[in-house]
């Protein structure tokens, strides 16, 4: 069977619910809307289900110029989104921005639901964050880069390892993908394409995918509920400079539009793929 994409996802605000689409625009910092927005604290520093993971239960919806919040135990909340407007300075890990602010209602919501002062900031209009790795490209409010690519293969396997320790699978949703792809017989194969084009759309690989503490928050609950799927990453998966990898960071080399079922056609494939290939 062919690869092709299972499930695309975006994230409006980061570190809060994903948004499944059928059709995606890809814009050059990867699909819209994704981490056009961030919730920050007193200092502008970027809240995360790190430390937040109740984040995992406010469901952000994006339709008409506007932001729809939802969040269990809370009224919901509709406000306009300013594109341009008052700047606050934000820092994403060691990238130091500018955010717009999203204004006082969305500030005491969030500041409700977390219990802690927050702000909601967007993205400027003159934002520019390039992004590094294998081919650099251009990143929003995400961590690095445009886009995590994870396969269901890779998810399979992962849930084989941690059935047979007695534990219970994890669903896809833990480590919060952009991209899902079916078809591929191997586990992480993900890891091995450089180049590939989906759609209209071109995408190329940056990094393998550190993975934190995040994929142990479910994602329904907001609660943490490890050790899961970390501990059984740690037995195959880890990597040289530290940490454990489930998935691949993507760039956006070339904008389009991508949907659910559309065929994913590997350009070039890493020399560790080829050499895999070759008859022994």
């Amino acid at each position: 069977m062919n690869p092709r994409v299972s499930a695309l996802v975006s994230y409006p605000i980061k570190g809060c619910a994903g948004t499944p689409t059928e059709v995606a625009t890809v814009t050059p910092t990867g699909l819209r809307h994704d981490r056009s927005w961030m919730v920050v604290d007193a200092d502008g520093v970027f809240r995360s289900q790190r430390n937040e993971p109740r984040l995992a239960v406010v469901r952000p919806s994006v339709l008409d110029g506007q932001l729809r919040l939802t969040a269990p135990g809370i009224e919901d909340l509709v406000v306009d989104v300013v594109p341009d407007g008052p700047r606050r300075p934000v820092r994403v890990h060691i990238w130091d921005g500018v955010g717009v602010d999203q204004g006082d209602a969305a500030a005491e919501w969030f500041s409700e639901v977390l219990g802690e002062p927050s702000r909601l900031v967007g993205l400027p209009p003159e934002h520019t964050r390039p992004s590094s790795g294998e081919h650099a490209g251009l990143v929003g409010f995400a961590d690095a880069h445009a886009l995590l690519v994870t396969s269901l293969a890779s998810l399979d396997g992962l849930n084989e390892r941690i059935l047979a320790r007695g534990a219970e699978p994890v669903p896809m949703d833990r480590f919060r993908p952009n991209i899902v792809i079916s078809g591929w017989p191997e586990p992480h194969t993900e890891d091995l394409v450089r180049r590939m084009a989906i759609g209209d759309a071109e995408f190329g690989y940056a990094k393998p995918c550190v993975r934190c503490a995040v994929p142990m928050v479910d994602q329904d609950t907001g609660k943490r509920a490890g050790p899961e799927p970390i501990r059984s990453l740690a037995q195959y998966r880890r990597d040289p400079g530290g940490g454990v990898t489930f998935g691949m960071k993507a760039v956006v080399l070339r904008p389009g539009s991508v949907a659910v079922g559309d065929e994913v056609l590997v350009e070039r494939w890493s020399e560790l793929a080829s050499c895999a290939a070759e008859p022994a």
